[in-house]
């Protein structure tokens, strides 16, 4: 490789970044740029358009539209509020009681949606009113629900997933589903920790304790929601459908749901279908770009020369992980997550492999990482959808958020050096 591709790589795409050129954009323009270095400059657009195009043509992928169309349904079809008041029952007349209950909310609404935008817009527009109406911090609200609704990208069904499956070259979509549960619930509860500390100092008011009655009645108006969970994850760990088959089951059960719940009408389908397309455009637009991206980068041997670099500082796989680890925090900040699997996973994964890390357990630790880059400034899309449901600017966010991202680093520090915790329950079933 000739330094000179790299360095046109880099610093093309930071100024056209630093111009508020759209990332889709930023990221094809300069895997253009550095294409034309090495042939003429017909050949390199005819490239780069076949690779864009080429990169979609996957079955895999058909999945990812038919979860953002299952997730638009959710978002409408009152399976937040059910969520809540399950989850309101869960926790009783703990400190903090709502904090936690924004904290599962987001968990249970996230990893069924697959979604962490609409997980921190659904339940962050129930949850911080009724915070706020009950004394808690608006700041503190806007944090929790930020922070836990990323959790639904680990714990599946995740697109993200998918799409490392497709970028690592076919690592089982199953054994990825699977290997998010612990991870994630860890997330989770550390979360829950910080929240019930932060609640007890601040001496927050606590929620009254259910009957059994009422917990049976509040789980049962939930359990519809949350049996999709078992319907996808079951169904595909079982051999009964495919993820993209899975996905399509998922459209076909939230309409009916939405429909029997009464929440949405024939009239709304129009607009759901509408903000499904929407997203799903941008979505495709970021994987054709970014793979004809990570495919120039390939070409110009730019992996294999990062691989070497990172192997001649040295072979202990503690501080490969911990390098990888700070390169994908920074990027995090910079980068949405799906290019950034797209670019990154073709040059960190042979690194990993080679040093006998799991491709499976590589996958958590690099969605765990970029789950953190979705909070942060100045490309955080969950940060900036927490602050807009709770009409609040970053600056303000930012200090309650301090505390909830380091319990994120510390749990994703554990999760990188204990691989049991990401490979026990795929193992467990065979993967």
């Amino acid at each position: 490789m000739d330094y000179i591709e790299a360095l046109i790589l880099v610093i093309s795409f930071l100024i056209f970044l630093s111009l508020r050129v759209p990332i889709a954009y930023s990221i094809g323009l300069s895997g253009l740029l550095t294409l034309v270095v090495s042939m003429p400059f017909l050949p390199s657009v005819t490239t780069l358009a076949q690779r864009m195009a080429t990169s979609l043509d996957s079955f895999a992928l058909l999945a990812i539209p038919f979860f953002i169309l299952a997730g638009q349904v959710m978002n409408r079809g009152g399976i937040a509020h059910r969520l809540i008041e399950f989850a309101k029952a869960i926790v009783g007349p703990l400190p903090g009681g709502l904090a936690f209950v924004n904290i599962i909310a987001c968990m249970l609404f996230g990893a069924i949606s697959g979604s962490a935008v609409a997980a921190a817009s659904a339940i962050g527009g129930f949850m911080n009113p009724m915070m706020e109406k009950e004394g808690y911090d608006k700041s503190f609200s806007a944090a929790v629900n930020i922070t836990s609704a990323t959790t639904g990208l680990i714990i599946p069904p995740s697109n993200i997933l998918i799409i490392y499956s497709l970028a690592s070259g076919g690592v089982s979509i199953a054994a990825l589903f699977l290997a998010g549960y612990i991870p994630g619930i860890l997330i989770g509860l550390a979360l829950m920790i910080v929240a019930g500390i932060y609640s007890y100092l601040k001496k927050y008011p606590t929620e009254k304790a259910v009957g059994f009655k009422m917990f049976i009645k509040r789980f049962m108006a939930a359990f519809p929601s949350l049996l999709l969970l078992v319907v996808v994850i079951g169904g595909i760990v079982a051999g009964i459908f495919t993820a993209t088959e899975a996905s399509a089951v998922a459209v076909i059960y939230t309409f009916v749901l939405a429909f029997a719940y009464k929440e949405i009408t024939a009239k709304d389908i129009s607009v759901i279908l509408l903000e499904t397309t929407k997203t799903t455009a941008i979505v495709m637009l970021l994987i054709a770009t970014s793979v004809a991206m990570s495919w120039v980068m390939s070409y110009e041997n730019i992996p294999q020369e990062i691989s070497s670099a990172l192997l001649a500082i040295s072979n202990n796989p503690v501080v490969i992980l911990i390098i990888i680890n700070l390169i994908l925090l920074f990027v995090g900040i910079f980068m949405d997550m799906t290019p950034a699997v797209l670019i990154f996973t073709p040059i960190f994964l042979p690194i990993v492999t080679n040093i006998g890390i799991d491709p499976v357990h590589f996958g958590i630790i690099m969605i765990m990482n970029l789950c953190i880059g979705l909070c942060t400034p100045p490309v955080g899309s969950v940060l900036f959808v927490g602050c807009g449901v709770a009409n609040l600017s970053i600056q303000k966010v930012i200090r309650p958020l301090l505390p909830l991202f380091i319990v994120m680093l510390v749990v994703l520090v554990i999760v990188t050096y204990v691989p049991e915790l990401s490979l026990w329950v795929p193992r467990l079933f065979g993967f």
